[in-house]
């Protein structure tokens, strides 16, 4: 009996998205740390192997590894630590993390989509030191590559979730108080109005 195997290349165009902020890289790292759960792999597959529902596994998940941006740091890859042998004097590191949670809201619709999940990021120092650099793909644009649209709407959630990540990481101080004024502002406007 002759086995076949058979092979499909799709082509498709993934969008890479590049932040560049005046806050410096120890401190964009900070902040991603703060803001994100960690999930050391001893631990997370043990908890992904003990008996329980779906709602124990997720309740598991919740209380034991996400943080407050929604994702847990799967791995972060210290390229910064090795490039140096070879002249290159540049902080560099590379995240791979997500949220289970979230991931099945695509791979419900479809396997493939764990190829993309969990998301990476790269967290690179300016060339001068002054500020850094974050580069990931566009989750959507490396699942949602079909036509359906079940799919795209959870992958564009996870869109909006690593967006939303990167800019609170990335935002100066003066943007952050700016912010902060702009909402403080806007709360004693509604109490006034409410008030009369």
């Amino acid at each position: 009996m002759t086995k076949r195997v058979s092979v499909e290349i799709k082509v498709f165009l993934g969008v890479r998205v590049k932040t560049t902020t005046s806050v410096a890289f120890d401190e964009v790292l900070r902040r991603l740390r703060s803001l994100t759960g960690l999930a050391p792999a001893p631990d997370f597959i043990a908890i992904s192997q003990e008996p329980g529902t779906e709602a124990d596994y997720a309740r598991n998940v919740r209380q034991c590894f996400v943080g407050k941006s929604g994702f847990m740091l799967f791995y972060e890859m210290d390229h910064g630590g090795w490039i140096g042998r070879f002249g290159i004097k540049r902080k560099l590191v590379r995240w791979i993390f997500g949220n289970p949670l979230i991931a099945i809201t695509m791979l419900r619709h479809d396997l493939s989509a764990g190829l993309f999940v969990p998301v990476e990021l790269l967290l690179m120092e300016q060339v001068d030191g002054r500020g850094s650099v974050v580069i990931y793909v566009r989750p959507s644009s490396l699942i949602a590559t079909g036509k359906d649209a079940g799919l795209r709407a959870a992958a564009k959630a996870l869109d909006r979730k690593v967006e939303a990540l990167v800019a609170r990481a990335t935002k100066s101080e003066r943007n952050r108080k700016s912010n902060r004024l702009s909402a403080a502002k806007g709360r004693s406007k509604r109490r006034r109005l409410h008030s009369t």
